[in-house]
């Protein structure tokens, strides 16, 4: 069920028996700004480390401990044009305690302390924390560096996108980082509180009344709804996007970003998800059979969509004196989609493949609410299980052809030791 707690904020339960936890996530969703992006991504830092009432790490996790061992944690995402804030909390279900049942009602008491009641003194955010977890993401930005599969992707976004917010991950930039004051995130804080979009969820085996009752009471502000299309669509092109980097490295990295039309859950999705499935989303695709078993030119390579972003990445890892055959194989095995060179057989195990990965994700409440809140932004409306393996099994060979020929290369990265 889902209801209106004010304008702005929504509370979705989902009722079911089949976890012995309660999975509570709130999701703070806004437009995309390069502007706020870094901003949103401290500020989940120091939410998930303290508050007014629990003013150090310790005394936090201390209260978690009493709630039985809960699960506290914070993130941030991308979807399309939107930037989303998600808290996420995991308790056990006080049916089976034999003296906590207060347990569920003192953990939404402690979720609306961490949002309500951050460790603010005088108009800006705790200094030490502040400090602290300023270090932590800066630490954490020059991890990225040392990971260069991550770095490759992130280089290739630069190059695919147009927008300045589509190129900056969600995790925002050093750069912004630099600029931010306790005082200033404070102020952004309030900002978010006050006019963020609020999707509240809980799932699990619970009292709905109760649920409705006590999250009636988190102080959440009516807030204009923002209304703007959730895609994002890249404009038109006439140039591929190129850039070679050289760094000292034993593993080269390519990465490939082309444009599709396929977006979540609209109507090409699911040919979209067969078309993924077959050129490099699983171990029987064509760049994973051909370009790293048969040719033997990559450590991996496989392919992955952004359905809402209009995106699919081709991610490699080559030896730096292959990329120009890999290059040409992936194309080919591209044209191979578009000319429908795969047959009933291929189709079938990679619908096969799509269910099993759906059921598996049942298995994990926080997976189902993502899902959920994904369906609710797309379509405003919950796909079933039932109905989504459908439309998985209702697509024709003819149809992921066509989404094949509306693939088109946008961007290229190559990271590599320089070749001597």
């Amino acid at each position: 069920m889902s209801i209106q707690l004010t304008e702005g904020v929504n509370l979705h339960i989902i009722p079911t028996e089949k976890y012995k936890t309660v999975r509570i996530i709130i999701k703070f969703r806004t437009p995309l700004d390069k502007e706020n992006i870094t901003k949103r991504a401290l500020l989940s830092s120091i939410i998930e480390t303290n508050s007014e009432k629990y003013p150090t790490q310790t005394t936090l996790r201390s209260e978690l401990s009493n709630l039985f061992g809960a699960g506290f944690g914070s993130s941030v995402t991308k979807k399309g044009t939107v930037h989303v804030l998600t808290l996420s909390l995991n308790v056990v279900n006080e049916k089976y305690l034999t003296m906590g049942d207060s347990i569920l009602t003192q953990s939404l008491e402690f979720l609306k302390e961490i949002i309500f009641h951050p460790n603010v003194f005088e108009g800006h955010f705790d200094k030490d924390t502040f400090i602290r977890e300023k270090e932590n993401l800066v630490d954490y930005y020059d991890s990225i560096a040392d990971d260069k599969q991550t770095y490759a992707n992130l280089e290739l976004q630069k190059l695919f996108f147009d927008e300045e917010s589509q190129k900056i991950p969600s995790i925002g930039t050093m750069e912004d980082l630099a600029e931010i004051t306790e005082t200033s995130l404070y102020d952004y804080y309030k900002e978010m509180i006050q006019q963020d979009q609020v999707d509240m969820y809980v799932l699990g085996d619970v009292d709905e009344n109760q649920i409705i009752n006590q999250l009636k009471g988190f102080p959440f502000e009516p807030r204009k709804s923002k209304q703007q299309e959730l895609f994002y669509v890249q404009a038109d092109f006439e140039e591929v996007n190129t850039k070679i980097e050289y760094q000292e490295i034993k593993q080269a990295k390519f990465n490939l970003g082309y444009t599709t039309d396929i977006f979540y859950l609209q109507d090409n999705y699911y040919a979209g998800q067969l078309f993924n499935g077959l050129f490099g989303g699983f171990p029987h695709s064509k760049l994973f059979v051909n370009v790293r078993e048969k040719e033997s030119l990559a450590y991996y390579a496989s392919s992955s969509l952004d359905t809402f972003r209009g995106m699919m990445i081709v991610q490699t890892g080559i030896d730096s004196k292959k990329m120009g055959q890999v290059k040409e194989i992936v194309t080919l095995q591209l044209k191979e989609m578009q000319t429908g060179n795969f047959t009933k057989e291929d189709i079938h195990q990679t619908k096969q493949m799509l269910k099993n990965q759906l059921l598996q994700s049942e298995d994990n409440s926080s997976a189902v609410i993502e899902r959920t809140y994904s369906n609710q932004l797309a379509k405003n409306e919950i796909i079933s299980i039932k109905k989504w393996m459908a439309n998985i099994e209702a697509v024709t060979k003819e149809e992921i052809i066509e989404i094949a020929n509306q693939v088109k290369l946008k961007a290229t990265f190559f990271l590599s030791e320089e070749v001597k």
